[in-house]
């Protein structure tokens, strides 16, 4: 990948960590629904903020972002930054690095593509003065494995991504419902991705796999349900 700047050596994206951050996964085993919708960082629904509190949704970001810039998935990093003041950096090839900062405040950007090429006027701006310090740590993807299903699924291919999504869209529904643990998000995508078979990703063959994954993501949470 190359730009006005140079060749990219990485991209770097930012995730806030969720509400669960620095938690093990024994801690995680009895969290709810009201302490994975408190983020502490964004206001957004319902669903985009679990998939927050389980690094899904980041990792989804860099299968996005593989495709949207034809990156290869090794020169896409995840890294945990608390304030969310970062959103994402590029690593050019000679050292350097160009990061995108601005206010948490989800207005921004979809203000910008509803508007692109204009940008509208901020409410908020960052006040340097007040900055105390930008906080950057590795991703915790043993305690909070959808990251790691993610790449595996980005990794395998084909209707994978697809497949993972619908589990991950039906497991969320169902722990938001009640009928499903907080961790039990993370076990049924896992066991989704396991028993699928990757197939071409041509139309046809992605809405069948989406299906599929839905179908098999409801099975496997009644059983988790009677256990």
């Amino acid at each position: 990948m190359a730009s006005a700047g140079g060749e990219v050596s990485r991209i770097l994206l930012t995730a806030s960590g969720g509400p669960f951050f620095g938690m093990t996964r024994e801690a995680l085993e009895g969290v709810t629904r009201e302490q994975a919708l408190k983020h502490p960082s964004w206001s957004m629904g319902a669903k985009i903020t679990v998939d927050s509190a389980t690094l899904m949704n980041k990792g989804f970001e860099v299968i996005e972002a593989m495709w949207l810039f034809g990156v290869p998935l090794d020169k896409i990093e995840v890294i945990v930054h608390r304030e969310s003041i970062i959103h994402s950096m590029v690593e050019y090839e000679d050292g350097t690095v160009m990061a995108q900062l601005g206010c948490p405040d989800m207005k921004t950007p979809i203000r910008l593509a509803l508007t692109w090429p204009h940008r509208g006027k901020a409410e908020g701006r960052l006040d340097f003065d007040k900055l105390a310090g930008l906080s950057l740590a590795k991703p915790d993807s043993k305690t909070f494995g959808c990251l790691t299903l993610c790449r595996e699924a980005a990794s395998r291919g084909g209707t994978l991504p697809a497949a993972l999504n619908g589990a991950n869209e039906t497991a969320v529904g169902a722990f938001l419902a009640g009928s499903l643990p907080f961790l039990g998000i993370e076990g049924v995508c896992r066991t989704v991705l396991e028993q699928t078979v990757s197939k071409e990703a041509a139309l046809d063959n992605i809405l069948a796999a989406d299906r599929a994954a839905r179908d098999l993501a409801n099975e496997v949470i009644g059983t988790w349900s009677q256990q």
